[in-house]
């Protein structure tokens, strides 16, 4: 009788690794939307932790991936609402906890959340694709009624700047928008190897706590008075504004607007120096500008709650010489500006990157209380 032929002992473990490769052939992660999976389930537990979850808390986790936070979450919290683009991803989060007893309390939604309308969550823990951070951030903050707190993994360089202080090499308009908003401060530093596949740079972790209520204040006032302050965070202020024609001219126009919303008239004519002669501004410019003091342009992209008008207003102001008369309008406002800066607030040989929150407040009431706008 012949001899059966023996199988292989490691034969059936052979094609059980086969099937698993074969199954997860189709998460090829995508890197080009920021697909770096945590694998390290102990970095995992710590993020969660971070957040203080309660059991009644709703959380809001943008990119499950393959659930590896999600479970951690879904260990502490009442319900977990996942926002996922990639379709793959979400069926796999979906399958991962289907006939489990988290099952119910997992709510996942396909879909941009940059263009999700989110319900309403207590807490938002993320390991945020890098492409998303600066809307993602503001999004969050404009999010009402405001979440509890917010753990979110960043680029360690983008976390940096959001908690950066004055007179850090970071700190920037985004630094001081941020801190506007919330309180933020550095829970853990993530090496790259925490990652598959592993991302190009490190990555930090950040707790974000809005404020409660929001400060008062028009949001696009705000921002466009950081957008010129911090132009070139290194000039000093008097510079930044009343060195800078282009700037000037964007302040008169607003005053211009304002005066007419309030029916104030203006006195219109081309204002005269002591020679009679009417005065240049493109002339003034270089006599005003210390170029010691220019530096690259803060390129920080800090999303409006609303709109970038006031952001390609100033863009495009800067790119065009001006070479127009000074009127009697642009030196009323010239000298607004002069007092603002030198008698009601003393920052004018101040840096933007020296000032702090409460300056740049000072400031946008000493303007706008003279009729100086910034939207």
């Amino acid at each position: 009788m012949p001899k059966v032929k023996p199988q292989k002992r490691n034969s059936a473990h052979s094609d059980a690794v086969a099937k698993t490769k074969a199954a997860h052939s189709i998460f090829k992660m995508n890197t080009d939307i920021g697909q770096h999976v945590l694998k390290n389930p102990g970095i995992a537990e710590q993020i969660v932790n971070k957040a203080d979850l309660k059991q009644s808390d709703v959380v809001l986790e943008i990119g499950p991936g393959t659930g590896n936070l999600t479970a951690k979450i879904l260990e502490k919290a009442k319900k977990t609402i996942a926002v996922e683009l990639d379709p793959r991803m979400a069926a796999e989060v979906t399958k991962r906890f289907q006939g489990t007893p988290a099952q119910k309390r997992l709510e996942v939604i396909l879909g941009d959340v940059m263009k999700t309308e989110l319900p309403y969550f207590d807490v938002c823990i993320s390991n945020t694709p890098y492409q998303i951070s600066s809307p993602l951030t503001f999004k969050l903050l404009a999010t009402l009624p405001a979440p509890r707190t917010c753990i979110l993994m960043f680029q360690r360089e983008f976390a940096l700047r959001l908690f950066a202080k004055p007179g850090d090499k970071l700190y920037s308009r985004l630094s001081v928008n941020a801190q506007m908003w919330a309180k933020i401060d550095h829970i853990m530093k993530v090496g790259k190897n925490n990652f598959k596949p592993p991302p190009l740079v490190e990555s930090s972790v950040i707790r974000m706590v809005p404020k409660v209520p929001r400060p008062q204040i028009n949001y696009d006032e705000w921002d466009g008075l950081l957008r010129i302050a911090f132009v070139r965070k290194n000039k000093t202020l008097r510079a930044s504004f009343i060195g800078t024609p282009t700037i000037m001219n964007i302040l008169e126009s607003n005053y211009r607007t304002w005066c007419a919303q309030n029916d104030i008239p203006v006195e219109d004519g081309p204002a005269e120096d002591a020679d009679g002669d009417a005065m240049d501004m493109g002339q003034e410019q270089a006599a005003e500008e210390d170029p010691d003091e220019a530096m690259e342009m803060d390129d920080d992209d800090v999303p409006d709650f609303f709109k970038e008008e006031t952001n390609n207003r100033l863009q495009e102001a800067l790119k065009k010489p001006s070479r127009k008369k000074r009127g009697k309008v642009a030196e009323l406002v010239r000298e607004k500006v002069r007092q603002v800066l030198e008698d009601e607030t003393g920052l004018a040989d101040r840096r933007a990157r020296m000032c702090d929150e409460n300056d740049f407040l000072k400031m946008l009431w000493a303007f706008n209380q003279k009729g100086i706008h910034f939207s």
